[in-house]
């Protein structure tokens, strides 16, 4: 990869992705520099349907298509980016039916903005989140490959997960948009129209804190397989994962109001994170160790003694 298909790509990742990119900036440069690509990339597929205000579904459809066909090496790359992304899918070897898989899930938000069940969205995100997870993996080179994919597409379903727990407000004033699965609103009593209205309650509050329960089981599978990845991978992919879980605590400091404001993460915040997983990762080099320490999620024996042993979140 040149240089200026490097940097293109690192300033669309800072740009569009500041806590992914903190994480990033620890990852050897054999690694850095692929991640700002294969993240813009993914950020380039993204804004076709999620910044299409006014474009008509139809064209959104050509222009994944054609950003398909760059992507696969069909067709000559208009772009840095996808010049860069073709050289690292040849040599790193990522499977075309994997591209195809993304694309697909992008191609989705286009018609789909419900979700019945939590399996519905699973299969969406095996193409949004779960792809990412492998071709991630595959520029890391661990030589324990097939070990570390289970949790790596965990890892990347846990991202976004918490990524649409965050962003339920802006998903449906700009996207109208709900990924909460219907079947966790109707268990708990939520009308989908209170959430279009942006109206909080405590039945609503009830089924984020049933949604963050399960992710929260995803991180703690998807943190189990860090060991798999090179060691100097290892305290990156962590950190990763402490800064996207942190939101959680805001979330529930907000007491699971999401609709009224979007729980971030002040720099202060992600400052004090990265400080204290390097500070527990110089004891102890074991990931799951040291994520049970510093993140915001309970330990699995914690969420089975109850709220009143400090995690505050209900079992499912």
């Amino acid at each position: 990869m040149q240089q200026e298909h490097i940097d293109a790509g690192k300033a669309i990742q800072k740009r569009t992705g500041k806590t992914f990119y903190l994480a990033t900036r620890f990852l050897p440069e054999r690694v850095r520099h692929a991640t700002h690509v294969l993240y813009a990339f993914f950020r380039i597929a993204d804004e076709v349907v999620d910044d299409a205000d006014g474009v008509p579904p139809e064209t959104q459809r050509a222009q994944l298509e054609d950003l398909r066909a760059q992507a696969l090496g069909e067709a000559p790359p208009d772009d840095p980016v996808l010049e860069a992304f073709v050289e690292l899918t040849e040599r790193y070897g990522i499977a075309d039916a994997e591209i195809d898989t993304f694309v697909d899930a992008m191609a989705a938000d286009i018609e789909t903005d419900r979700y019945e069940t939590y399996a519905d969205l699973e299969s969406y995100m095996r193409g949004s989140a779960a792809s990412v997870g492998v071709m991630m993996t595959a520029i890391m080179e661990p030589e324990a490959e097939e070990a570390a994919l289970p949790h790596a597409v965990k890892l990347g379903e846990a991202f976004q997960m918490t990524n649409f727990l965050r962003d339920v407000r802006e998903d449906v004033r700009e996207r109208d948009r709900i990924y909460i699965p219907q079947e966790t609103l109707r268990e708990h009593g939520v009308d989908p129209a209170q959430i279009e209205r942006l109206e909080h309650s405590e039945s609503f509050a009830a089924a984020m804190a049933d949604e963050l329960h399960r992710t929260e089981e995803l991180y703690r599978e998807a943190v189990a397989g860090i060991r798999y990845l090179p060691e100097d991978c290892q305290l990156p992919v962590l950190l990763a994962a402490v800064l996207y879980a942190e939101h959680h605590t805001v979330i529930r400091a907000q007491e699971y109001d999401v609709l009224s404001r979007e729980p971030s993460l002040s720099t202060t915040r992600k400052l004090w994170c990265l400080a204290k997983t390097r500070w527990h990762w110089h004891w102890n080099r074991d990931p799951e160790a040291v994520f049970q320490r510093v993140s915001a999620v309970p330990t699995a024996e914690r969420e089975r003694l109850g709220p009143e042993h400090g995690d505050g979140v209900p079992t499912r």
